[in-house]
């Protein structure tokens, strides 16, 4: 059998890389300028909150049904198409000027979200000869990891320092063009994966799936939008969570299910898709609001910091850099106590962090410690739940497993941004009568969810996760 290198894809995970640094790009690249797309799009810094949702909550639904039909059709064929429907989304952006177009633009461009799960399997397929697959696939990943972490820092600073002198449909115009390039270096520099498994995807369960999560936001959207003594809008969000049971019952009974809802059932991983869903609510739900509040002016509202674009995007650095440190001891500190451990701690520090905010949030010093402090530990959680996951599942279910993970993470974010969005936008307290800033009193609540829920997760995993759920071997095997 052929002796394992990395050189041996070093070609592919190359033009991979430049794929995820686009990626990163693209999530760090708009952080900075939220408030400035509020005001252009002449709406409440609360409906910020929206844009991320929506994306998140398409997200949830795509991940799993493309990753599927990755293995059925192609791994570069579906990142191809992918990267197109993204690069469309992302050109339009600067050419809508309603809040609704843009919304829809900005939800479609969520599609990336596949990019980093497809690029995986594709290396993995492609390494099918080799020695030391997971070794290499491992390390391979860890380089498209820090191409994505690397792209986010660049597109921070840039977006930051853009906004602050171009107008802003050129500043928006910028990562259209980054991912039309993305689009011709997939197409002339990957090969396809040599296998691919056929079958039919799913059609019913990603159906009733969708359902189930679009009626739960739209309750969410509803009670936003007529408050929360709207008892139509209560009675969407429970139909959503009802939905669950069609879909849970349809997957049970397929033979080959769009999510296998069983591993939901094993002792060792369902402590870590709960964390994974509360940790989603604060790394994916939270930095839209941390972003505002930077740029709210606190002479005009009595809170805030008042930054510019460029500022804001140098805390996000922060950010970002503190999270890339986090991954990186997180392993040691694995080594040094146990996994399971090190995830509590991880999981502490988002809750620390967060907290902070609610005493500390005056000044720029008191915000960038605060975000670093959360940054750690949510780096640490970023490397580590997928490999957590991987080590407690079935030996059979590993992929699966880690891909539940990110779903689990998606749909948590989602979830939050919704219950921020309703929460910046209701409870007005100081500030100029008929502002657009986000309420104070929702920025707390932001802050207190967020580090209520990364407590809990920390909770979860000490007390219900068993002892020797990640050593790196397979738990009992789940019930069919």
């Amino acid at each position: 059998m052929k002796k394992v290198t990395l050189g041996a894809l070093v070609g592919v995970v190359g033009f991979l890389a430049f794929v995820e640094l686009t990626s990163g790009f693209i999530q760090g690249y708009y952080t900075p300028m939220l408030s400035n797309i509020a005001r252009h799009l002449d709406v409440h810094d609360a409906d910020v909150n929206w844009l991320e949702g929506s994306q998140l909550m398409l997200s949830a639904l795509v991940v799993p049904a493309l990753a599927k039909l990755g293995d059925m059709a192609g791994h570069k064929r579906i990142l191809l198409w992918s990267t197109a429907v993204t690069a469309f989304a992302t050109l339009a952006l600067p050419f809508t000027e309603s809040f609704a177009l843009f919304l829809a633009a900005w939800t479609l461009q969520g599609v990336y979200v596949v990019w980093l799960p497809l690029e995986i399997a594709l290396i993995w397929s492609r390494s099918h000869s080799m020695e030391n697959r997971s070794l290499v696939t491992a390390r391979a990943a860890g380089i498209l990891v820090a191409a994505l972490e690397l792209g986010a820092i660049t597109g921070a600073l840039l977006g930051g320092q853009l906004i602050d002198t171009l107008p802003i449909m050129t500043v928006l115009f910028v990562p259209g063009v980054l991912v039309t390039i993305c689009f011709f270096v997939i197409l002339f520099g990957v090969k396809e994966s040599p296998d691919q498994l056929g079958g039919r995807l799913d059609l019913v369960g990603l159906s009733l799936i969708s359902l189930a999560i679009l009626a739960f936001t739209g309750g969410l959207s509803l009670l936003r939008l007529n408050g929360a003594g709207d008892p139509a809008a209560w009675g969407v969000a429970l139909l959503g969570l009802l939905l669950v049971i069609p879909f849970a019952r349809w997957e049970l009974r397929h033979p080959d299910p769009l999510i296998d809802v069983r591993l939901f059932r094993s002792p060792a991983l369902a402590p870590v898709f709960l964390t994974a869903a509360l940790f989603g609510m604060s790394v994916l739900g939270a930095q839209a609001p941390l972003s505002t509040f930077l740029r709210t002016d606190p002479e005009v509202y009595g809170y805030g910091i008042g930054t510019t674009g460029f500022v804001t995007s140098l805390a996000i650095g922060f950010y970002l850099i503190s999270m890339v440190i986090g991954a990186l001891l997180y392993p040691r500190v694995a080594r040094l106590l146990t996994p399971r451990l090190a995830l509590v701690i991880a999981a502490s520090m988002v809750g620390v962090g967060y907290l902070m905010f609610v005493p500390f949030h005056a000044t720029y010093l008191q915000m960038v410690i605060n975000i670093m402090i959360a940054g750690l530990g949510s780096g640490a959680l970023v490397a580590a739940l997928p490999a957590a996951a991987a080590s407690a599942a079935p030996a059979t279910q590993t992929g699966v497993a880690t891909g539940l993970t990110n779903s689990t993470k998606t749909i948590g974010g989602a979830v939050a941004s919704a219950i921020f969005g309703f929460a910046l936008m209701h409870g007005v307290s100081g500030g100029a009568e008929g502002g657009t800033a986000g309420s104070f009193s929702g920025y707390l609540t932001v802050w207190l969810v967020c580090s209520i829920s990364a407590f809990v997760a920390a909770a979860a995993l000490l007390f219900i996760v068993p002892k020797n759920a990640f050593q790196d071997r397979p738990v009992e095997k789940v019930e069919s």
